[in-house]
């Protein structure tokens, strides 16, 4: 009986000197760096060292955009500190695809460097003005909207 109730014991995570710990499973996921290559040498480094991460399903490497995409059940921190590691300056991918931005040329997203169709990623704030809510936009923005309204015979004429 008291074999029973230890076994019962450790089960439910209570006392006894015998308990075992269950790490908890990694989440599969997909981990998009970005990682300055210019060469197939570099590339081969940087792919070996992630290959050889316990966890990792596959990984691509778009030279050109110097994109690194890693599947697996891995962490991003360790991921960009493997690639570290190699030498290489690594960090998380910090583009969106610029549809996904309200103002993607504004100075805080627009990023020469970016890869094209790309602009560095934004948290959004919204506007909080003191008459309407988080919803309501702000003068500022109400001015910046009506610049380059259509109704507006004012406006600017390039686009």
């Amino acid at each position: 009986m008291g074999g029973t109730l230890d076994y019962l014991s450790d089960l439910l995570g209570g006392g006894g000197g015998g308990r075992r710990r269950y790490k908890k499973r990694k989440q599969f996921q997909t981990v998009e760096l970005r990682v300055r290559m210019d060469c197939d040498g570099c590339e081969m480094k940087v792919r070996n060292a992630l290959s050889s991460m316990k966890g990792v399903q596959s990984v691509e490497i778009n030279r050109k955009q110097y994109k690194v995409t890693v599947q697996g059940y891995v962490e991003p921190h360790k991921v960009v500190k493997r690639v570290q590691a190699t030498g290489k300056k690594a960090e998380i991918w910090p583009y969106v695809p610029y549809s996904l931005v309200a103002h993607p040329y504004a100075a805080p997203a627009y990023d020469k460097k970016a890869p094209p169709g790309y602009v560095r990623r934004v948290d959004a704030v919204m506007p909080v003005s003191s008459y309407g809510g988080p919803t309501a936009a702000g003068p500022q923005e109400e001015r910046l909207v009506t610049m380059f309204s259509d109704d507006n015979p004012n406006a600017c004429s390039i686009m």
